[in-house]
């Protein structure tokens, strides 16, 4: 069953720009983990916290993946704590339903 982890990382807002940017000049090994299937990153509109998805085949993969020697390297070189609010907090979920959107046929 597929699962979502989610990630929630409390930003200071003047630490906004920086955060991103370390986001997009990110090396993308996740993206090549076996069972991995995508990774989006959301911009809080209200509060401090951005949310991290990254979505897996199943809980095995993504626990191989923070066993893994490229999980080490993808968190080797971490921003400082300055930019934080406060502590980031991990939840995963198994995706029960999914819906989208529907074309209309006229």
């Amino acid at each position: 069953m597929m699962i979502v982890v989610q990630n929630n990382i409390p930003v200071k807002e003047e630490y906004r720009e920086e955060f991103e940017k370390r986001f997009m000049d990110r090396a993308h090994m996740v993206d090549k983990a076996p069972g991995f299937v995508r990774n989006e990153v959301l911009r809080p509109v209200k509060g401090d916290y951005y949310i991290v998805l990254t979505y897996w085949n199943s809980m095995k993969d993504f626990t191989n993946w923070t066993r893994s020697d490229s999980f080490m390297k993808a968190h080797a070189n971490p921003p400082s704590k300055e930019i934080f609010s406060g502590e980031n907090y991990l939840t995963v979920h198994e995706v029960f339903s999914t819906t989208e959107k529907v074309e209309e046929q006229h």
